[in-house]
């Protein structure tokens, strides 16, 4: 969940390394450092906090300083794991001779540390890092490839690293185990990261490494090896999205723009993959025939977070439309639990950025196991994309902000187009096919009707900025809805928000109601609504204020609820996504107003790369 940067070339290295950092900060912001490398060895600057304060810490040297005029580097901002966030505990780690930095978790780092202080070694930190950097340092004897990789031999657990040494100036190596690392490639210049947003400033050409991948690079000049095996070959690839887009754009928050491009976003998703005359859509990524599709007897969802919110609404509509039985699986749980799958069930990975250590242990786990297993990420090139090697990309484009919004959005749409493609390969008749094609085509046009009420939805907002507790309930295909306000609600906010399936309401929920705890109701026209209007009058009666989600028109909602946001009419599954955004907006101006972090919230990264 960290963010890693490196940088060797004929630039300064500075400039590169903490432009990388900033874009990298939704990675982990708990502390920086970076390790430069200088005639007179390798200088390390790190500090607790943002980013900021490790550019404070630069501004102290002098223009003319090495530091400044170094062309290579490492860098790092952190998410703690092992240890708080202190000074101390912020990468790079090092010794006398190397420095490096680390995303992930070495698993037996008690024993190797053990093992080290056995041989002399002293530990400044609680993390797990310094152990892998002493842990170098003990192998090496020149050739800082070799160290590592013998190093890497003995952990076990998840890394992607960085490392260079002081006799070996201009060199990185890196290297990855579960935690992603791509290299952009620039004209005699090679910049390090996690993920493409650090590079994309520089060049559009990518080489993602593999699981155990092993590199040495100079400059322009890049040896990729396996820790199992010999040279390997790995083909560049051009990222497909421009340095704008992962900028704010006159925005005050990403989250917000972010919102805001979902009818953007939600367009490129379904473009190109809707036949309107057929009635069906068209996802050539899953490498499916109708033949092989009607063979398939269970589809199986897995994914964490708002993906897993996502991948219940496609288990409804799987089951609605297809006729298929469908199931989701929070994917740590399906990795752990011995699932009972076979040859005729496709299970779907969903992720945004393809990396998500639970959800890309389930495909394994999937793939061990004789199951089709497909991907629906939206990072090309990621992990999950080419471990499964089928499945359909979001093209949502960059998701800064660590709470999830387009993502959601444009997963649901996929979902939607992904029930379409089973049911017309199954039950549905064309022309049901083609009126589900104009629903899933009219999904951008329903976002914007709801982005043009955003002053009145920051109005709203307003009357609940001072709870410090909330309900979200809902019904069917509502259920995932409530599942995921409540979810960016409390990501932003800090406010303690659960949701519940309206029915529970009466299993035990009800005892918390009172005035200090209002309820979001989704109450939109469709089956389950007359219940829902049941339980909203059960809260109201115990002096719980609600905020109703409602149909546009819909006079009898209105009357039995404190406040009201309208979406436009439309069936339930489509529903999903307006509604879904509105509860964005409110979660969004209810944080603004309360003066959170919002694109940054305590404790959280954006990418969970470690369990």
């Amino acid at each position: 969940m960290c963010g890693i940067v490196g940088y060797t070339g004929n630039k300064a290295a500075v400039p590169v390394l903490v432009n990388g950092l900033k874009r990298l900060e939704y990675r982990g912001y708990d502390s920086a450092g970076l390790a430069i490398d200088t005639p007179t060895g390798i200088l390390v600057e790190k500090a607790k906090g943002k980013v900021s304060e490790l550019t404070k810490l630069l501004a102290e040297h002098q223009e003319d300083s090495p530091i400044h005029k170094s062309q290579a580097g490492i860098a790092h901002t952190r998410w703690a794991t092992h240890g708080p966030p202190t000074t101390e505990n912020a990468h790079p780690h090092a010794s006398s001779r190397i420095a490096l930095v680390h995303n992930g978790i070495i698993e037996n780092y008690k024993s190797l540390k053990g093992k080290l202080e056995a041989q002399g070694y002293n530990f400044l930190s609680q993390t797990d890092t310094e152990v892998l950097a002493l842990l170098v340092d003990s192998h090496y004897d020149g050739d800082l490839f070799q160290a590592l990789s013998s190093a890497l031999k003995e952990v076990e657990g998840t890394f992607g690293v960085a490392c260079m040494a002081k006799d070996e100036p201009g060199v990185l190596i890196v290297a990855r185990r579960g935690s992603p690392i791509v290299l952009g490639v620039g004209e005699n210049e090679t910049i390090v990261a996690s993920d493409a947003s650090a590079i994309i400033k520089h060049t559009r050409q990518a080489i993602y490494l593999d699981d155990n991948d092993i590199a040495k690079i100079k400059g322009g000049d890049i040896d990729i090896r396996s820790l199992d095996a010999g040279v390997v070959s790995r083909e560049a690839s051009e990222i497909d999205w421009s340095p704008d887009a992962a900028e704010k754009g006159g925005y005050e928050h990403y989250m917000l723009k972010e919102i805001f491009e979902q009818p953007d976003a939600i367009k490129n998703t379904i473009r190109g993959r809707m036949d309107a005359e057929r009635g069906t859509s068209m996802l050539g990524g899953l490498g499916l025939t109708p033949r092989e599709i009607v063979d398939i007897q269970r589809l199986v969802i897995v994914g964490c977070g708002t993906s897993l919110n996502a991948g219940m609404v496609g288990e409804f509509a799987t089951e609605d439309f297809a006729g298929l039985a469908a199931e989701v699986e929070q994917a740590a749980e399906f990795r752990y639990r011995n699932p009972i799958i076979n040859s005729k069930d496709l299970v779907l990975a969903i992720s945004q950025s393809g990396e998500t250590a639970d959800t890309l242990a389930a495909v394994r786990e999937a793939t061990e196991k004789g199951a089709l297993v497909a991907g629906l990420v939206n990072v090309v090139g990621s992990t999950i994309a080419r471990e499964t090697g089928r499945g359909v990309y979001l093209h949502a484009g960059p998701e800064i902000s660590v709470a999830s919004t387009k993502a959601f959005t444009c997963q649901v749409a996929t979902l939607l187009m992904v029930a379409l493609k089973f049911a017309r390969s199954r039950r549905m008749s064309v022309e049901q096919g083609r009126r589900f094609v104009q629903e899933i085509e009219s999904l951008p046009g329903l976002v914007k009707q709801v982005l043009a009420k955003d002053k009145q939805i920051a109005e709203v907002a307003a009357r609940y900025v001072q709870y410090e507790r909330m309900f979200f309930i809902g019904r069917g295909y509502l259920y995932p809805v409530a599942m995921e306000g409540a979810l960016k609600l409390k990501e932003i906010s800090y406010i303690h928000a659960e949701a519940y399936h309206a029915a529970e309401l009466k299993h035990g929920p009800i005892a918390l109601l009172e005035d200090t705890m209002p309820v979001v109701a989704l109450a939109l026209e469709g089956p389950g609504k007359e219940k829902t209007i049941g339980n909203i009058k059960e809260c109201s009666a115990r002096n719980a204020r609600v905020l109703g989600i409602i149909t546009e028109g819909d006079e009898e909602a209105k009357s039995e609820v404190d406040d009201y946001i309208e979406i436009p009419a439309c069936r339930l599954h489509a529903a999903v996504i307006p509604a879904t955004v509105a509860l964005q907006l409110f979660s969004y101006h209810v944080a603004r107003l309360r003066g959170c972090p919002i694109d940054q919230p305590r404790n959280l990264a954006k990418s969970v790369t470690v369990e």
